[in-house]
């Protein structure tokens, strides 16, 4: 397993593991990740959703997860935060309304300070995040223009991207301009993390 999900408390291993019998039960019905990937859990999904927590900023306070899905990255954050970092709000934005059912349930079972809220990321007025994530939403032109909008004017974006990222950083230099910083993925040898500030249109 991650070494971000070695040493967790219990409480937290408990939280993780009914967030994965719920996603077990709810998966069929609403496809909220793929069937090949429910059998390598901890990996596929948890352990790689919470190597981003250990880029969060000490003085954040709003993380907001864009396209959340399944919950990946954004309840696995809030179930870590929830003792490591309690004062940190969560936000979950998913435009299907049944995925942003079961990312609510799984935030009332397990009890941890997410919020979720089921609407389009363009029509959402700007959620002035500290930290916000997307991951397999968009490529990286589109994130940075979600970014440029729901970022707080000193806050990061952490955007997980596979073998295409080298192109796409190229594609967006033409409009975007940004200081990164890459990380390499501890769960895909291919994979970055790409920690990104200062965003601003060319």
């Amino acid at each position: 397993m991650n070494a971000d999900l070695e040493n967790v408390s219990r409480e937290t291993s408990d939280r993780l593991e009914a967030y994965a019998a719920l996603l077990r039960k709810w998966n069929p019905a609403i496809n909220l990740v793929s069937k090949s990937s429910l059998a390598d859990l901890q990996t596929r999904h948890f352990a790689d959703s919470a190597q981003l927590f250990a880029l969060c900023p000490p003085e954040a306070r709003h993380w907001a997860d864009l396209g959340s899905g399944g919950g990946f990255p954004g309840l696995v954050i809030a179930i870590l935060a929830a003792e490591a970092m309690p004062e940190l709000k969560v936000t979950l934005v998913e435009s299907d309304v049944r995925k942003a059912a079961f990312l609510s349930t799984v935030a009332r079972e397990t009890g941890v300070r997410a919020s979720v809220v089921a609407e389009r990321i363009e029509s959402l007025p700007p959620l002035a995040a500290d930290v916000l994530s997307a991951r397999a939403l968009a490529p990286l032109p589109q994130l940075l223009a979600f970014a440029d909008r729901h970022l707080a004017p000193k806050g990061r974006a952490l955007f997980p991207k596979g073998a295409t990222h080298r192109a796409e950083l190229a594609e967006s230099l033409a409009d975007w301009r940004f200081d990164l910083r890459e990380h390499p993925s501890k769960t895909d040898a291919q994979a970055v993390i790409l920690e990104i500030e200062g965003v601003s249109r060319v």
